[in-house]
């Protein structure tokens, strides 16, 4: 009788002792689920953070294509291949600002904005147009520099090109995922739109006549036309675009108003005028 009620006892015991265990793993895993009142998501929290997170590992590192002079390419710098440009001109500002080191990486352009939605970048400064497709998946500054659109040809034929009316049939050339391939595509009656990464290799295929003309902002048509005395660009505007911006990740506010103010500083003292001359004169350079 006595072993009974000892037995019954453990028994009761062990479920209590079960029935605790069971309430304070439900607690635990209620306060892990909701947070506290008040409180942000760490997606959110990390990317409202994003400066700190910067300053703190001591650089801010950069995404871009540096095949688009002047806004950025190589050159031989004192013996050493260099990336250099109006955009990393205030890429520089934009890191001393922060007060951290700027680390460059150069990658193809199509693949800049998913460099930057998985972190591998801190921001894009790629001549980029905040067009709508892309805010959906990142943020922009203000807009930095507005530019017309044009055309890369054989010099032997840039006279007889007077209006978009005179490239149809013409085998036209453009980068991958731009609004020039957007031109290419919607604003003249090509044969054949060929979309490359690479404004060298389009050059490339221009200087071999495998295609007819490249669609480049004004800026770099110019730039390459003055480096090869075999193309020209002739007078056919496609209008200017909507400006070029700087692209961070979703929700990362707080760089994005850091950019905002040093953009904003360099475009009031007219720093980026310099700059654009400045690279356009480095561009042409042997």
């Amino acid at each position: 009788m006595i072993k009974n009620n000892i037995k019954k006892m453990i028994s009761v015991a062990l479920v209590f002792v079960m029935l605790f265990a069971l309430t304070a793993c439900s607690a635990k895993t209620s306060s892990e689920a909701a947070p506290a009142e008040g409180s942000k998501p760490a997606e959110e929290q990390k990317a409202a953070n994003k400066v700190e997170e910067i300053k703190a590992k001591g650089k801010i590192v950069l995404g871009t294509a540096a095949d688009y002079p002047p806004y950025e390419f190589h050159k031989e710098i004192n013996g050493k291949d260099t990336i250099v440009g109006f955009d990393i001109d205030i890429a520089k500002v934009i890191a001393k600002d922060l007060g951290v080191e700027l680390e460059i990486k150069d990658m193809k352009f199509d693949g800049l904005l998913a460099a930057l939605v998985a972190d591998d970048i801190d921001l894009i400064i790629a001549g980029m147009v905040p067009k709508e497709e892309r805010k959906k998946s990142v943020d922009f500054s203000i807009p930095y520099y507005q530019a017309e659109q044009k055309m890369l040809v054989k010099a032997a034929v840039a006279g007889k090109l007077k209006s978009v009316d005179d490239l149809k049939g013409m085998k036209i050339g453009a980068q991958k995922s731009t609004v020039q391939e957007d031109i290419a595509n919607t604003k003249i009656e090509a044969s054949e739109v060929k979309a490359l990464s690479k404004i060298t290799d389009l050059v490339l295929e221009l200087k071999n006549e495998k295609i007819d003309g490249v669609v480049l902002v004004a800026p770099v048509a110019a730039a390459y036309a003055k480096q090869n005395q075999d193309l020209a660009v002739p007078d056919i505007s496609f209008g200017k675009e909507d400006g070029v911006a700087v692209a961070v990740n979703k929700g990362n506010t707080d760089l994005v108003d850091a950019i905002n103010a040093t953009l904003d500083k360099l475009m009031k003292d007219g720093a980026i005028d310099k700059f654009i001359g400045d690279a356009t004169i480095l561009s042409e350079q042997e």
